[in-house]
C-alpha cells in the first residue's frame, strides 16, 4: 500500500512538471529565450539572460562550504566521542563510524534517483538539509543534556566500570547519526548536479565554465574541511562536544537561507521519470527479442500478428523525430545486443523502446567499468586516513614548540587540494588548452587516470616512510615503547601530497565525467556514483584488511596487521600489497579508458 501511494505521488510530481512544460512548449511568444526543459523557482519558464550562469552556481559553492563543515565537523572526530561520552569499545567505535561514514555516500545513489525522477534537485536540497538539521539536532541535545547519555567515567579505571549506553540512549544516538546520513544523501546526490545544471553546455565558453565548477567544487569541499578538522574539532576537545555540534547544527541552518538567496536565479531542471525503469525496459525488450528470434515459431507468429499499419507509421515517426532532434542519436554498433530492444513487436506496450533510449542504456553500461575502477583510490584513502594517524601517534608531533594532535593529520591533504585545485584551475588548464587546442584541455578519463597513477605513488610513498619510522624504533631500541619516536610525523606529509592530488583529479574528473556523460535525464543518479565510489572504497578497506589478516595468520603466527603496538605491524608489507594492487588497477583502467568513446559535446539530449 505504501508503496503504490509513493508511485502514485512520484507520478502525480512528474505529471506537474510535464504540464508545466508543455505549457512552456505552446507559448511561442519567446520561445527562442526560453531554456527547454528548465522551470525556475516559481515553476515559470527559465529566460535565458535571467537564470543559470556562473552568479546562480556560485550560490551552490558557498552552500558546499557550509555544508560540508557541517558534516566533518563531527564525522572526523566521532569515533572519540563515541568511545569517550558513550563508552562504546573502540572497535565497535570504529564500525560505527565506517558503517556511518558509508552508509551517508551510498544513499547520495538514492537523493540522485530522486532528483532526476520525481523531485527537482532544487527541492531536494531544500528537504535533505531540513533532515540533517533534525538530525544534528538531536545529537547536539544529547550532548548537551548529561540524562540523555551515559555519566562520566574514567575509561582507564578498572575499579570503577563505566556504565554501557542503555537502549534508549543508543535509539536517540543511532536516530541522529542516520538522520544526518539520510541528509547528508540527498545534499551529495543534488547540490553538485544543481550547481552544474546552471553553466550552459552547448557553448565552448559554458563547457570551459563546467569545468572550472567542478574544481571549485573540489576546493569549497576543501575549505570546509578544513574549517571541520582544525576549528571545530579543537572546539569539541577542549571546550564541549555540545559546542560541536551545535556548530554543525548552525552550520546547516545557515546554508539553507544561502541556498535560498540565488532561487531568483537558479534555473531548475524538469523530472524526467525513473532512469532505472528506462534502463530495466530496455534490457527486457533486448532479452524478450533475442529468445523470440531464436523459436521460428515466434517469429512467424510475430509476422502474422504484426502490428497495424498505423502503430508501424506511429513508431517510425517517432524514431524520425528524435534523428531530427538529435542527429547523432542513431544506433551504433557498441553492445549491439540492446539493438534487438527496438526490432520486432513488444510483447507489452510498456516494453516499446526509442532509439535514444537503448543508446542512453549503453552510455550507462559503458561508464560502470570506469566507475569500478576508481573505488581501489578511495580504498587507499581509507587505509592511509586510518592508519597514518596510529603512525603520527607514535612520532613527534611537535612543530617547534607546538605540538599537533595526530587527529589533525587530514590538515595535509585539504591543504595540498585547495592549493592545487587553483593552480590547476588557472596555470595547468590554460597551459592544456594551447598544446591540445580543446576547450578541455585534459580530458575527464586523462584526469581520472592521473588521480589513480599518484594513487600509486602515494602508497609506495607509504611503505618507506613506514620503513623509515620503524627503523628509528629499532635504532632507538624503542620497538616495544610508547614514548614518540625521535622522527618528526612531517614525514607522512609526504604520502599526503600525492595522495590529496590524487583525490582532487580523481574526485573532480568523475564528478564532471559522470554528469557529461550520462543522459541529462539521469545525470545526479550519475554523478552521484563519484560518492558511491567513496563509500565502497571504505567497505573494501575493511574487507581487504580481514583478508589480509586471515592469509597471513594461516602462514605465520601473528597477522600483518595485528595488535596494540603498531611496530610490531608489518604495515609496509600491506602497503606494497596496495600499490602492487592500485597497479593492477591501473592498468585495468587504461584498458578500458582507451575503449571509451565520448559523446558528442554539443548534442542534445
Amino acid at each position: 500500500m505504501n508503496g503504490s501511494k509513493c508511485w502514485e505521488v512520484g507520478t502525480n510530481l512528474k505529471g506537474f512538471y510535464a504540464a508545466q512544460f508543455g505549457d512552456l512548449q505552446r507559448d511561442g511568444g519567446h520561445e527562442l529565450n526560453k531554456w527547454e526543459g528548465y522551470l525556475d523557482w516559481r515553476n515559470k519558464p527559465a529566460m535565458r539572460g535571467h537564470h543559470g550562469g556562473m552568479l546562480a552556481a556560485s550560490f551552490v559553492l558557498v552552500v558546499e562550504i557550509l555544508e560540508n563543515l557541517a558534516f566533518l565537523a563531527n564525522a572526523s572526530n566521532l569515533v572519540l566521542y563515541l568511545s569517550k561520552f558513550m563508552h562504546y569499545s573502540p572497535s565497535s567505535s570504529a564500525n560505527i563510524v565506517t558503517n556511518f561514514m558509508g552508509t551517508a555516500f551510498l544513499l547520495a545513489l538514492l537523493g540522485g534517483f530522486l532528483a532526476d525522477a520525481f523531485f527537482t534537485t532544487y527541492h531536494l536540497y531544500l528537504t535533505s538539509a531540513a533532515i540533517e538539521f533534525m538530525g544534528l539536532l538531536i545529537l547536539t541535545a544529547q550532548a548537551y543534556i548529561p540524562s540523555l547519555k551515559p555519566p562520566n567515567c574514567a575509561l582507564a579505571s578498572s575499579e570503577i566500570p563505566c556504565q554501557k549506553v542503555n537502549s534508549h540512549e543508543a535509539s536517540m544516538l543511532f536516530t541522529g547519526l542516520y538522520l544526518v546520513a539520510l541528509g547528508v544523501g540527498g545534499i551529495k546526490g543534488s547540490l553538485p548536479p544543481h550547481g552544474a545544471g546552471q553553466i550552459d553546455e552547448t557553448t565552448a565558453q559554458g563547457r570551459k565554465q563546467r569545468s572550472s565548477f567542478f574544481n571549485d567544487y573540489v576546493f569549497c569541499l576543501s575549505c570546509g574541511a578544513l574549517i571541520a578538522v582544525t576549528f571545530v574539532v579543537w572546539m569539541e576537545d577542549n571546550v564541549g562536544w555540545q559546542w560541536g555540534f551545535g556548530i554543525a547544527t548552525a552550520t546547516i541552518l545557515t546554508s539553507i537561507p544561502n541556498f535560498l538567496l540565488g532561487s531568483p536565479i537558479y534555473r531548475i531542471k524538469i523530472p524526467a521519470g525513473s532512469p532505472i525503469t528506462t534502463m530495466f525496459k530496455v534490457l527486457a525488450a533486448a532479452i524478450y527479442n533475442t529468445c523470440k528470434s531464436k523459436n521460428p515459431s515466434n517469429v512467424v507468429m510475430g509476422m502474422g500478428t504484426s502490428p497495424s499499419s498505423d502503430s508501424t507509421e506511429t513508431s517510425k515517426a517517432e524514431e524520425s523525430n528524435t534523428k531530427l532532434e538529435v542527429p547523432s542519436q542513431t544506433l551504433t554498433e557498441d553492445l549491439k545486443f540492446l539493438n534487438k530492444a527496438i526490432k520486432g513487436k513488444p510483447v507489452n506496450p510498456m516494453l516499446q523502446c526509442t532509439v535514444k533510449q537503448v543508446e542512453d542504456v549503453k552510455v550507462v553500461l559503458k561508464i560502470i567499468p570506469i566507475f569500478m575502477c576508481t573505488v581501489m583510490l578511495n580504498c587507499c584513502l581509507a587505509q592511509l586516513s586510518s592508519f597514518s594517524v596510529q603512525q603520527a601517534a607514535t612520532m613527534n608531533t611537535k612543530i617547534g614548540s607546538l605540538k599537533v594532535s595526530p587527529a589533525s593529520l587530514p590538515v595535509f591533504p585539504v591543504i595540498f587540494m585547495m592549493i592545487l585545485a587553483p593552480t590547476y584551475n588557472h596555470a595547468i588548464v590554460p597551459l592544456a588548452r594551447k598544446v591540445t587546442k580543446t576547450d578541455m584541455g585534459i580530458t575527464h578519463l586523462q584526469r581520472i587516470g592521473t588521480g589513480l597513477a599518484l594513487s600509486i605513488i602515494a602508497m609506495a610513498v607509504a611503505a618507506l616512510v613506514e620503513i623509515k619510522r620503524k627503523r628509528a624504533a629499532v635504532e632507538s631500541g624503542m620497538l616495544n615503547s610508547a614514548d614518540s619516536l625521535p622522527i618528526s610525523f612531517l614525514w607522512l606529509a609526504l604520502q599526503y601530497l600525492f595522495l590529496g592530488s590524487a583525490d582532487l583529479f580523481t574526485l573532480a574528473g568523475m564528478m564532471e565525467f559522470f554528469f557529461t556523460e550520462a543522459p541529462t535525464s539521469m545525470r545526479s543518479l550519475a554523478t552521484s556514483l563519484s560518492w558511491a565510489s567513496l563509500a565502497m572504497g571504505y567497505y573494501f578497506s575493511s574487507v581487504l584488511i580481514s583478508i589480509v589478516n586471515n592469509i597471513t595468520s594461516t602462514f605465520r603466527h601473528t597477522p600483518w596487521l595485528s595488535g596494540s603496538n603498531l611496530n610490531h605491524y608489518q604495515l609496509e608489507r600491506f602497503y606494497w600489497l596496495m600499490c602492487i594492487l592500485s597497479s593492477l588497477n591501473f592498468f585495468h583502467y587504461l584498458f578500458w579508458a582507451n575503449r571509451y568513446k565520448y559523446r558528442t559535446t554539443n548534442s542534445a539530449d
